[in-house]
């Protein structure tokens, strides 16, 4: 098979598009994966990862309402978090996937901490990389965003955040390659999730998570020293944190490989 993309309907307003990599053998699989970008990506944000899960699991790449290839949205649409949940779990309902590992980066590991919580019979385990618990501290953040996109676009406010998000260590030539991916997103988009934004906080989901939980943050994270994150972190019953070296939060996009192996490595230790 290899990799196709498919348009799933999760409601009257949207469809989400959704990379599909199969490259099984129909004898020798696991349960499939489901990946779950962040702000201003697609699924393309994990195309690193495939091929560390794509030749025993069924790899799912969904790109969350409004973004990449998935129905815009208008900016006076209003983005409710759990809403973002629910549109997964309709997409595993359309392609009759009953229980799934999940993994995401940035606001998609807090979406994937927040699904385990919520449907427990829907997930195998989960991994969140470069995730926060909590956005709230975006209350002031967020209003100057939407002003800058407004005003300048954007690409434009993608490369004056990106420092930030993926530190120092990539080259040039990936750092271009990222913004270009995250400029294409639709300024309604962003208008519209980004006043949802500072009012995400699944800190108090966090010790209703059943399932084995990997955490994955940076020495010099932007969303949370690791003090902060072990805190939160360790009201995952039986959850394990990986600390790595680096100063970048988007650690799923700057350490691909890295990443990618640990969370093989923690899944497959998993019985399922």
């Amino acid at each position: 098979m290899a990799s196709e993309l498919r348009k799933i309907g999760v409601g009257e307003d949207c469809e989400l598009a959704v990379r599909i990599d199969d490259y099984l053998l129909p004898w020798d699989t696991k349960p499939p994966v489901v990946m779950l970008h962040g702000l201003a990506e697609s699924g393309e944000a994990f195309r690193r990862w495939v091929p560390y899960f794509a030749t025993h699991h069924l790899v799912v790449r969904p790109d969350l309402r409004g973004y990449g290839d998935s129905t815009p949205m208008q900016g006076d649409y209003v983005y409710r978090f759990a809403g973002l949940g629910d549109d997964i779990i309709r997409m595993l309902d359309a392609l009759k996937l009953d229980r799934v590992f999940l993994v995401g980066g940035k606001i998609g590991g807090t979406l994937a901490m927040h699904l385990t919580a919520k449907h427990p019979d829907r997930v195998i385990a989960v991994a969140a990389v470069g995730a926060p618990a909590s956005l709230t501290s975006f209350n002031e953040r967020a209003p100057t965003w939407r002003k800058q996109i407004r005003e300048q676009g954007v690409e434009a406010w993608v490369r004056e955040t990106t420092a930030g998000r993926l530190g120092s260590s990539l080259p040039p030539a990936a750092l271009d390659w990222w913004i270009n991916l995250m400029s294409k997103t639709k300024a309604s988009t962003l208008e519209a999730f980004l006043q949802m934004v500072p009012t995400v906080d699944v800190t108090g989901e966090l010790p209703s998570i059943k399932r084995p939980a990997l955490v994955i943050t940076t020495t010099g994270s932007g969303l949370g020293d690791v003090a902060s994150v072990k805190a939160w972190q360790e009201t995952i019953p039986g959850s394990k944190l990986e600390v790595l070296p680096g100063d970048s939060y988007h650690v799923a996009a700057t350490d691909p490989d890295v990443c990618a192996r640990k969370v093989r490595e923690f899944f497959d230790r998993l019985k399922t």
